[in-house]
């Protein structure tokens, strides 16, 4: 649907808070703090769902992701793609995923192709989330351009969120961004 391999990867070097500095806009908040599937949530809200890969590598862990269980430098999977619902791009999403993670059932992880991400780890019983954390994104990062690429006005700050995830205590990090005009921003 949209050419995006060129921007990838995009990245999310953004100043990360802890979610009870989340926005006081109730519907933003709903989304934000929304602890089930954002992929679920989504698919009930469009006619067509689909997921667009912007892309996907093997990289080390940047200072910025780093964290407890997601050491500095370690080598790491990198997923980057775009939830879009009726042929519009709602949510960009990051993942980071450790090779030490990707081993036993979790090794499907790593080939995931256009199927959600979202839907695989919320379907397993043993997933748990531990940190929520969230950030205000300004028209001047990555982020945003890759919104202006897909034709989508950005004319106030984005917002994120990001989680931590757990399977079988092997960690994953997922990063998601309502893009301009997402459900997330509409009263």
């Amino acid at each position: 649907m949209f050419e995006l391999k060129q921007h990838f990867p995009v990245g999310l070097n953004v100043n990360w808070v802890s979610a009870e500095k989340a926005p006081a806009a109730a519907r933003l908040n709903d989304w934000l703090l929304d602890p089930a599937s954002l992929t679920a949530r989504l698919k009930s809200q469009c006619s067509e769902f689909k997921v667009e890969v912007v892309g996907q590598h093997i990289e080390a862990c940047q200072a910025h992701e780093a964290n407890d269980d997601i050491l500095l430098d370690e080598q790491v999977l990198v997923r980057e793609v775009l939830l879009i619902c009726d042929n519009k791009p709602h949510v960009f999403a990051r993942s980071l995923l450790p090779l030490k993670s990707l081993t036993g059932e979790q090794k499907a992880l790593a080939n995931l192709g256009e199927q959600p991400l979202g839907q695989v780890l919320f379907n397993n019983p043993k997933l748990r989330r531990k940190v929520v954390q969230v950030a205000e994104i300004e028209p001047s990062l990555r982020v945003s351009e890759l919104a202006s690429t897909l034709n989508l006005k950005v004319e106030h700050n984005l917002w994120g969120r990001r989680s931590l995830f757990y399977i079988d205590d092997k960690p994953l990090m997922v990063a998601e961004v309502f893009l301009p005009g997402a459900r997330a921003y509409h009263l």
